[in-house]
């Protein structure tokens, strides 16, 4: 009965579409067949594959474009970064003279201040050796007065006791000369 049932089912379609040449509408592949053919005429109609060939070559183009400006950029920042070594290789060789030059510069003022004080030290002790021989001869010279003046005096009181007369006279003369010549 189920041969009978399929048979039927297969009657029944096949007498609802025709064979047509080689083609038979029955067959669910003719159909597929006919819908891939429609569905590419469709696409042809619409003009799909041009689209899709003008998108793709646009973001080609696009693509080539940001290419070409990332070349550029790396060319520019790599023209930069020698830029910027080559400035940093002579800021090193002008720090390292400037550095050079300062330490010229303090070896230079500490010798010419060490000089300086080395004068400045001379000069006080010339000054200071010139003062102590100036207040040895004024301490000389006093001492010298006060012992003419005191010897002066003593020989003036002994003299005024011993001697009178012409004799004293003569004898007071004689230390005037002796004093005069002890002071010269």
């Amino acid at each position: 009965m189920e041969e009978h049932a399929v048979t039927a089912t297969t009657e029944t379609h096949a007498a609802a579409l025709p064979v047509l040449g080689p083609f038979d509408l029955n067959d669910p592949a003719f159909w597929a067949f006919v819908g891939l053919v429609i569905f590419l005429a469709v696409v042809v109609y619409m003009k799909v594959p041009h689209t899709i060939t003008k998108s793709l070559d646009d973001r080609a183009a696009k693509i080539t474009s940001e290419l070409a400006a990332a070349e550029t950029l790396r060319k520019e920042a790599e023209a930069k970064l020698a830029e910027v070594q080559k400035r940093a290789a002579e800021a090193e060789v002008e720090a390292v003279g400037i550095i050079a030059a300062a330490r010229r510069e303090a070896d230079q003022l500490a010798a010419s201040a060490q000089t300086a004080l080395a004068e400045r030290i001379a000069s006080r002790e010339k000054i200071a050796e010139e003062r102590i021989s100036r207040a040895e001869s004024d301490a000389i010279r006093d001492v010298k007065l006060a012992a003419v003046q005191t010897a002066s005096k003593a020989a003036a009181v002994i003299l005024s006791d011993q001697l009178t007369g012409k004799a004293a006279d003569a004898e007071f003369a004689k230390g005037v000369a002796a004093v005069a010549k002890a002071l010269s």
